[in-house]
């Protein structure tokens, strides 16, 4: 089942992409990969490292939060390789789940790491869908009426699920937590780390600082791909196309984020006048400048796999000379 829902979710994406070259010529894309300019490239990677070091600070606090021990400077090292692995394997999510996994095993709770992981990025998804709803009552004209009640419709379900989680959690967490049922008690287990990681007072204002600023980070990269596919829009017109732009990237119908920000971006700079073809193009420049900013975590990966290959043949040899027979030599 596992197999056949990343099969969808990588045929979902390049459905929407065949589509687009269908509809628009092929184009808009090769436009934007003939764009990409050195200050285009140093630009990416500045902004990667400010975004990645704020995302890396908002998982440490949530994981220390949860009892889980992580240093900002081992967060930055694995959310950079998660990044990595996100933007180059399918589903773009695997990077993530690699990271929980692994601080799971290393701090000895994989449950816990995993919630620690999920709870960091609900946090800024949570910042992202608000920005979408006040962009949506702000200007509602520059939305799609059909796109409009999705937005809407997801900041309702998200308030409910945080109403509910309160309410339940008050209700039910203290009864649960030594409940002889093993799913209640991984229920409770789950609502006492939503509220330790992200609603008590002393998480949830610079969570959500953490998740603002790198919501920021991730708008400054967009205006920067729009600058580099040769849009001269004013930035106040841009940005909450780009913040509808960053939900869509979210749907699980994506390669590497390719996919729906196209085509969203496509009808988004259409509406707006801006032209079609020039949306899929800034999406484009922006998928790989993203790629560009994750590119450190390559580097990760390999100075961690070259570390984890040396640190098993040094224990094969210790273990075959602890294995080797005692030898006595006999004087002749």
């Amino acid at each position: 089942m596992k197999r056949a829902l990343a099969w969808l979710r990588i045929l979902g994406a390049v459905g929407i992409l065949a589509v687009l070259v269908w509809q628009l010529g092929s184009a808009a894309f090769l436009d934007g990969l003939g764009r990409i300019s050195a200050v285009g490239v140093l630009a990416a990677l500045a902004i990667g490292f400010v975004t990645t070091l704020l995302s890396a600070g908002r998982w440490q606090i949530v994981a220390t939060r949860l009892g889980l021990r992580l240093s900002l400077r081992a967060a930055v090292g694995d959310y950079y390789r998660a990044l990595f692995l996100n933007g180059v394997l399918p589903a773009g999510v695997l990077g993530d789940v690699h990271r929980a996994v692994q601080h799971g095993r290393d701090s000895g709770d994989v449950p816990r790491g995993v919630r620690a992981v999920v709870l960091e990025r609900t946090a800024g998804q949570v910042v992202l869908i608000a920005s979408a709803v006040a962009v949506v009552l702000a200007s509602p004209g520059v939305v799609p009426g059909a796109f409009r009640e999705v937005v809407v419709v997801a900041g309702v379900v998200v308030a409910v699920a945080a109403v509910a989680a309160l309410v339940v959690g008050r209700l039910l967490g203290g009864r649960w937590i030594h409940s002889p049922s093993k799913f209640r008690r991984g229920f409770a287990a789950t609502l006492a780390d939503v509220r330790l990681g992200l609603l008590t007072r002393e998480t949830w204002p610079s969570v959500g600082f953490l998740s603002v600023a790198t919501l920021a980070g991730h708008l400054a990269l967009f205006v920067v791909a729009a600058r580099v596919a040769g849009v001269g829009a004013p930035v106040w017109q841009l940005v909450p196309l780009m913040v509808l732009a960053l939900l869509a990237m979210g749907l699980p119908l994506n390669v590497g984020g390719f996919g729906p920000r196209e085509g969203v971006c496509a009808l988004l700079f259409g509406a707006a006048g801006l032209g079609a073809a020039q949306g899929v193009t800034v999406a484009v420049v922006y998928g790989v400048l993203t790629l560009v900013a994750s590119l450190p975590g390559a580097g990760v990966l390999l100075v961690r796999s070259l570390a984890g290959v040396r640190r098993t043949a040094l224990s094969r040899e210790s273990a075959a000379r602890t294995a080797r027979p005692f030898q006595v030599e006999v004087p002749g």
